[in-house]
């Protein structure tokens, strides 16, 4: 996800790439290859400039963040704005670890911020002021769409866009399938996939009309479409999307969960 925000940034132009730093616990050869790759600035972390920094965002995985905050307290001051991408890791948690007053986001993109396409949620904390939200949100618009949530609607948020695009990958996956077997290409099944997913898209997103319209302008009755849509019914398809929804929430809640215990011991 670092390296998607990193790529969506870059793409955008909008910031220097002397102003865009990037570190990591100890892998020197992936920070060589973003710098490779993307112009950026990047050092070791015993090295890194915290403290220069206006914004820090952090993007480690959710299980290291009790120890990476803990480092990073020490090295940063109480006015640089936090920027978390930590999955269930609360607001208050990283306040908690940090210093008094420290303003902190949260924040949900997803791997399409790489084309500057991400759905991306936002959070604000219990110091972040109004010059705060504008950076942010100028900030995450070069990766996409940006939504500001209250923070109780962050898992339901992850379960529908922060884990959506492997959910359709998966459909993806299956489309070309059913074209191969058929007798197409597996690049052409992919073609004609995926240039249907877009115009859908595009269609839920210039029209007003419920997606249950939009269904029902497509489905006569007997015909093809009622085919298909009968079969996802008896397989379960419609349900399965909801509960991978569900799931994918409910496991960013047990994140959130484990982070509440370990401050409380």
């Amino acid at each position: 996800m670092a390296e998607g925000m990193i790529a969506g940034i870059v793409r955008s132009g909008q910031m220097p790439l002397d102003q865009i730093y990037a570190t990591n616990r100890q892998n020197q050869l992936r920070l060589n290859e973003l710098t490779k790759r993307y112009g950026i600035q990047t050092a070791a972390m015993d090295s890194f400039p915290f403290e220069e920094m206006d914004m820090l965002i952090l993007a480690m995985k959710p299980k290291d963040a009790e120890a990476a905050l803990e480092s990073l307290k020490p090295r940063i001051q109480p006015d640089q704005l936090i920027m978390s991408v930590l999955a269930g890791v609360k607001l208050s948690y990283i306040e908690d670890m940090l210093h008094e007053g420290q303003p902190v986001m949260r924040v949900m993109p997803n791997t399409s911020s790489t084309i500057g396409a991400s759905a991306t949620a936002l959070s604000a904390g219990r110091y972040v002021k109004n010059d705060h939200m504008s950076i942010s949100q100028d900030l995450l618009s070069e990766m996409g769409e940006v939504y500001t949530i209250q923070e109780e609607q962050m898992d339901i948020f992850t379960g529908i866009a922060g884990s959506g695009p492997a959910y359709f990958y998966f459909l993806m996956e299956r489309i070309e399938e059913a074209g191969e077997e058929a007798g197409l290409s597996k690049e052409l099944s992919r073609q004609i996939g995926a240039q249907t997913l877009l115009g859908a898209a595009k269609m839920l997103q210039e029209t007003e009309e419920n997606p249950s319209v939009l269904r029902e302008k497509i489905t006569s009755p007997n015909g093809t479409t009622a085919a298909g849509l009968n079969a996802l019914d008896d397989f379960g398809g419609g349900e399965a999307i909801k509960q991978a929804v569900k799931h994918a929430a409910n496991r960013s809640k047990e994140i959130s969960n484990q982070q509440k215990q370990k401050v409380s011991i």
